[in-house]
């Protein structure tokens, strides 16, 4: 219970201290608050050719370190069940495709409804990653609990909305292609394609798990503070961070994927839960690289199938807006990593709170 009150509380603050640093700075509120939402609030620094050089350098080395400590489990053999491929994993594959072509052509029959691919793109997807680990495997996530794995699509909408919040306050991407939808319509479809950021996720996250010998992802071991004083530490430093972000938002929008990851962890310290960074203590990289490579994946084809949608994002990045791919700036997948971190955890601990063991 003292977990449960703990998830409650801190989400309030989530919630209420970036719109509280927009009322300190004095800035009016009232753009934050309108909707749908409207770029425009937020005038972004210059590109900076050394912090992108810089960033440049980080990302190298990021996935160097994370080539390196994956390269040992991907020479290991797997004991593949080849079971006889899931009727629906059928169905999601040729949904998904067909929600490519749709999504990529202008096809003169196909322009009311031009707009709405990105749900069936996205469940094909799901369907599809589920029946090739059932295929390989013998399970996946959605065969082993469907009830808890069907609350993951109204728990998803809510966990993007929450960064659509933080958006406003730092206007890193915005929408193009749907001028025309009315504020009840924009809530309506964008819920049903949030719902589906989590269930990808986790579903890759599940398939790596079950292809990588995560025994043998080892990497240094990591000294890890834990323990009460630890927990509050981290949540008192990124409510602090989530208070200054309207005021500083070109320096502090990494932060948008790294704040909540970190109070999750310091609320896990709190309640004396284990946070996804305890294997590193061991040595056991694993559970950390595994749901990032997910995201990553997932951020691939979340880019890719972006980049020709009529309906879709666009970015706007302070410093490193340099060198796409696709809509994407290059550095702007590293916020993939600790995306699909906070992917994990929210999962792990929305279960618990949700549905009771």
């Amino acid at each position: 219970m003292r977990l449960h009150a703990l998830i409650v509380s801190t989400a309030a603050l989530l919630v209420g201290l970036p719109l509280a640093g927009v009322w300190l700075s004095e800035k009016d509120v009232g753009p934050y608050l309108h909707f749908p939402p409207q770029t425009g609030n937020v005038q972004h620094a210059p590109f900076n050719s050394l912090i992108f050089c810089c960033g440049l350098f980080l990302l190298f080395v990021v996935f160097w370190f994370i080539f390196s400590l994956l390269r040992p489990a991907l020479s290991l053999k797997r004991d593949f069940s080849f079971r006889r491929f899931p009727w629906w994993g059928t169905g999601g594959i040729v949904l998904m495709i067909t929600s490519w072509i749709l999504a990529w052509n202008r096809f003169g029959w196909f322009h009311p409804f031009q707009a709405y691919t990105f749900f069936p793109l996205w469940l094909g997807y799901i369907l599809s990653v589920n029946g090739v680990t059932c295929w390989l495997f013998g399970h996946c996530l959605l065969t082993e609990k469907p009830g808890r794995f069907l609350l993951l699509f109204p728990l998803s909408s809510l966990f993007w909305w929450y960064f659509e919040w933080l958006n406003r306050f730092v206007q890193n991407w915005y929408y193009v292609g749907i001028e025309d939808f009315s504020p009840v319509a924009y809530v309506l479809h964008a819920s049903l394609c949030f719902s589906t950021v989590l269930p990808a996720v986790l579903s890759t996250d599940e398939f790596l798990t079950h292809l990588f010998a995560q025994e043998r992802i080892i990497g240094p071991r990591l000294p890890l503070v834990t323990g009460k004083i630890a927990g509050w530490t981290l949540i008192i430093s990124m409510a602090s961070v989530l208070l200054a972000l309207p005021m500083a938002p070109d320096l502090l929008f990494p932060f948008v994927w790294i704040s909540p990851l970190l109070l999750l962890t310091g609320i896990e310290l709190v309640a004396h839960e284990r946070t996804i960074f305890h294997p590193l203590g061991q040595g056991n990289w694993g559970p950390i690289l595994i749901p990032a490579l997910a995201a990553l994946i997932c951020g691939f084809f979340w880019e890719m199938w972006n980049w020709k949608s009529l309906a879709h994002w666009q970015y706007s990045i302070p410093y490193v807006d340099c060198c796409h791919i696709f809509e994407m700036p290059i550095l702007g997948y590293l916020g993939y990593l600790p995306f699909g971190l906070q992917c994990h955890t929210i999962g792990k601990l929305s279960m618990s709170f949700l549905v009771a063991e």
